[in-house]
């Protein structure tokens, strides 16, 4: 990571086949398994998407990670069912947990007290330890080691994407997901559009073969630029890059990961598909801080083809789009208007907004995905998203690790990548900052 130029080879120096444990843990997205059983034709998941979780027995919540997510990712639990008591609240910084505390008082009229609240970097487990339900919206790069430890602890999970930042994360969230089913347990994550009508309806109609073979497609999130915080002179190296943690490509993934990761999911959902290898170019521009890419292009290869194109990029007065095309050999879908359409442009399919408007109140894929989480809880239904997510946030590692190096990397290259980007001692206080430059592909030979 202290590198700002690296090679393939240098690349794959670092990331030599785990030992026998990891492997075991690799074996879980194995080609037989990894589809297993959200993915596959006539078994995929169909969430159930009313307006409100059905009642039942009371529900301990505990949120880790206070800031914007986590704020609003309680709210969106509380609107979503009845008999949720916020016990716990974790984090880092004791402001951000008092900054929700003042929220959840003014709009939900709901009290946490002062010995259920938690600082620190080991927060999480006080908080986990108290709780049936944890909301994990720190950082990504700590998702993986929050998830084993409340899979390890019988608690459910509602995860925030990505679930991590890099190959050693991927495992480990791998192999809780697999801990995860064997316990029963429920794990929803946040690729909210999994519980969007639109798109749950567009998957079904992919899957039943309106558009045919799936034989590409596209996905793009451009917009401006994003928040970033300027360093207070109070904090220390740890703490501004926790606060600014969304510029830093150890505690984020960059871009294409932490928000990107929406898109590239969404083709991986609906096709079924895992990358064969990716070529990626990006570019730094404009970025005020961190060490991240403003913009990416990928290349993803698949199977017998087939090719996803992805491009984001955070740069203000450019041109603006967030959206997913999957194309089959009848037709082709895009998100951008929900519609299926064959090749000389009849209209095959079409989300019925107005209907469902008369059908449901809730509409926002926010609480929805709230709901789904309670109704399989109290149902005593097992599920787990992670398995899935971690392939989509690993297929987003993917991508940035072709456009740092500039070289095509495999699937199998980044899965058994020893890439970690945690770093070595977790403590408010000072960094190697050179570890954190912005990486250049290539080589300076002429």
């Amino acid at each position: 990571m202290s590198d700002s130029k690296i090679g393939r080879r240098e690349f794959l120096s670092r990331s030599a086949l785990i030992g026998a444990a990891g492997i075991v843990g690799i074996s879980a997205c194995s080609n037989k398994e990894k589809l297993v059983p959200l993915r596959q034709p006539g078994e995929y998941y169909v969430p159930e998407l009313p307006d409100k979780a059905i009642d039942g027995r009371e529900l301990k919540v505990g949120v880790v990670g206070c800031g914007g997510r986590g704020s609003g990712a309680i709210i969106n639990l509380l609107d979503a069912a009845d008999g949720i008591v916020v016990t716990a609240l974790g984090d880092t910084f004791a402001d951000r947990i008092d900054n929700l505390r003042k929220r959840l008082k003014e709009n939900k009229n709901i009290e946490v007290p002062d010995e259920n609240c938690f600082v620190g970097f080991d927060a999480y487990k006080k908080v986990i330890d108290m709780v049936d339900i944890v909301i994990l919206t720190t950082p990504p790069v700590f998702r993986p080691d929050q998830f084993k430890y409340a899979v390890e602890k019988g608690v459910h999970s509602f995860l925030e994407k990505p679930i991590a930042v890099d190959p050693k994360g991927y495992r480990t969230c791998i192999a809780a997901a697999k801990q995860a089913q064997s316990k029963g347990l429920v794990v929803v994550t946040g690729v909210q559009r999994h519980h969007q009508r639109p798109y749950v309806q567009a998957n079904q109609k992919i899957q039943e073969g309106l558009i045919g073979t799936i034989v590409g497609g596209s996905s793009y999130w451009n917009q401006s630029q994003l928040w970033y915080r300027e360093r207070q002179k109070e904090w220390s190296d740890m703490e501004w890059m926790i606060r600014d943690w969304v510029n830093w490509t150890w505690l984020s993934g960059d871009h294409i990961v932490e928000q990107h990761v929406h898109n590239i999911d969404i083709f991986l959902w609906m096709s079924g598909l895992t990358p064969k290898a990716a070529k990626a170019t990006g570019a730094r521009h404009r970025r005020v801080t961190g060490d991240q890419y403003d913009e990416f292009s990928v290349d993803f290869e698949f199977e017998n083809g087939v090719h996803l194109q992805s491009m984001c990029r955070q740069i203000d007065g450019c041109s603006g789009s967030v959206h997913e095309e999957i194309r089959g050999t009848k037709g082709w879908w895009t998100s951008e208007d929900h519609k299926i359409r064959d090749y000389q442009g009849n209209i095959l399919w079409e989300y019925d907004e107005e209907a469902e408007k008369a059908k449901f109140e809730q509409h926002n894929p926010y609480v929805l995905e709230h709901v789904d989480l309670v109704n399989l809880i109290r149902k005593g239904i097992a599920h787990e998203e992670a398995t899935y997510t971690a392939e989509s946030t690993l297929a987003g590692v993917l991508g940035r690790e072709a456009a740092y190096t500039g070289q095509t990397i495999t699937w199998e290259d980044i899965k058994a990548s020893s890439l970690d980007l945690m770093p070595e001692k977790l403590e408010i206080g000072p960094m190697d900052m050179s570890k954190y430059t912005v990486k250049v592909p290539g080589s300076d030979k002429k």
